[in-house]
């Protein structure tokens, strides 16, 4: 809900890298030919690559593609592509690709719950920011039964609340105040460096 928020058109991208590395888990899984495994692994690999150089890099090659050219005098001004960068694709490509190659290499058992695969692969905390969780320890926390325990939420919403302080509070001040220091167009004196780089740590 959250991803789709920012753009919903990208939800596209997170179902298929989910769907296509769930099917790769199972097929994994499923053969004991090493050469079928390996061009199963690889296809997975070329996928979600192909998908995160083509979002990242494209037009960044395409821009020394034309500056290459240019020193050969060679007029040739190969277009780029307006491309937005999908928001944690990278964190996802990766967390994604993690549990194929722990399924490939027999560390963990596939999940034959896509729904819990989707849920480790779009975990939107760590979706925008990381880190990459592995999936050995993700994934087995769907499978514990779930009991209501009044102290954990309690505590939980202790923490969302301390977070949103820490946000609201100092955060955005302290942000505020390195801002006027770093965004300044005249000379500064070194305490006043200092304190800009004091407050955007604290920030």
């Amino acid at each position: 809900m959250f991803y789709g928020w920012w753009d919903w058109r990208f939800l596209g991208l997170l179902f298929a890298s989910s769907t296509v590395d769930f099917t790769v888990g199972y097929l994994l899984n499923r053969s004991e030919n090493h050469r079928f495994r390996k061009g199963v692994f690889i296809s997975s690999l070329i996928f979600n690559l192909g998908i995160l150089c083509f979002f990242k890099y494209f037009n960044f090659f395409v821009d020394s593609m034309n500056d290459f050219l240019t020193v050969f005098s060679l007029k040739v001004n190969i277009t780029t592509l307006k491309i937005v960068l999908p928001v944690g694709i990278s964190f996802y490509t990766f967390q994604s690709l993690s549990y194929t190659i722990d399924v490939y290499k027999r560390k963990i058992e596939p999940t034959l719950d896509y729904f819990s695969f989707y849920a480790y692969v779009s975990f939107f905390p760590q979706l925008v920011a990381g880190p990459i969780e592995r999936p050995a320890h993700f994934l087995k926390q769907f499978q514990v039964k779930k009991v209501f325990s009044y102290g954990n939420s309690v505590e939980g919403l202790r923490l969302v609340l301390w977070g949103f302080f820490k946000k609201i509070v100092i955060a955005d001040n302290f942000g505020v105040l390195a801002d006027a220091v770093f965004e300044s167009k005249t000379s500064i004196p070194g305490i006043s460096v200092i304190a800009g780089t004091t407050f955007f740590a604290l920030q």
